[in-house]
């Protein structure tokens, strides 16, 4: 069952507020927007593709509906597409978001720029053998998702310092990766966990626990298609 625009029912998932009703940190973690579309759709990974017009167009639409979220400090992943994402929801603020590679999207090697048909040409029973462990298949060249989720780990661990509110901008695959970690969900599962463009995906932190929130909020994407686009 895909799991949208709500909180992930999960032991992990109960609210991390304290008795006054507040976390230590408030995650914000945002797919970027839209990117140019090609078909047949090809794998991107972390080919680093601009947004494309509807995409600058949903990054400062979700700006605008975080208008009154007050961010004390911002992230994104240093591929171009998050970096513009970023830059268009925090226009008009104090706030510029710092690029780390830790936020990236997968790394899939020697796939990415590949349409499926061409993986299973060039690499025979390859795209099978993903599909049978997709947590722990890697690509040549490239990570698994088990890796991008070690990733995420890091990444929390890194905002141990951090309080307040924050904004992160990263990708698809990445977000899945963490939220299946944070809400204890087997990594198999990722792609049960929509990621539209822009969408909206929030976490708190009270006393060093994590807990999802909400899931994929399409915050100022009520007029569009959501975006079905696996990593």
């Amino acid at each position: 069952m895909k799991r949208t625009g709500a909180s992930i029912p999960s032991h992990t998932s109960k609210s991390c507020r304290d008795e006054d009703g507040g976390a230590d940190l408030t995650l914000y973690l945002v797919r970027h927007g839209q990117v140019p579309q090609v078909t047949p759709r090809r794998f991107l990974g972390q080919r680093d593709v601009p947004l494309d017009a509807e995409g600058e167009s949903q990054a400062g639409r979700l700006g605008v509906a975080l208008c009154g979220v007050p961010f004390d400090s911002a992230l994104c992943s240093d591929l171009v597409r998050a970096r513009e994402t970023a830059r268009l929801i925090l226009a008009d603020r104090p706030v510029t978001a710092a690029a780390t590679p830790l936020l990236r999207e997968i790394a899939l090697g020697e796939w990415e720029g590949l349409t499926v048909a061409e993986v299973r040409e060039n690499h025979p029973g390859e795209y099978e053998r993903r599909g049978l462990d997709m947590a722990g298949y890697r690509p040549a060249g490239g990570e698994s998702f088990r890796d991008v989720q070690a990733r995420g780990a890091e990444f929390l661990q890194s905002l141990e310092s951090c309080t307040g509110t924050l904004l992160a901008v990263a990708h698809g695959g990445f977000n899945r990766a963490l939220l299946c970690l944070v809400a204890g969900l087997d990594l198999g599962e990722l792609f049960s966990l929509d990621q539209d463009y822009c969408g909206v995906n929030i976490l708190e932190r009270n006393s060093g626990r994590w807990a999802v929130r909400e899931v994929n909020r399409r915050l100022g994407m009520e007029t569009g298609a959501p975006n079905p686009v696996p990593a």
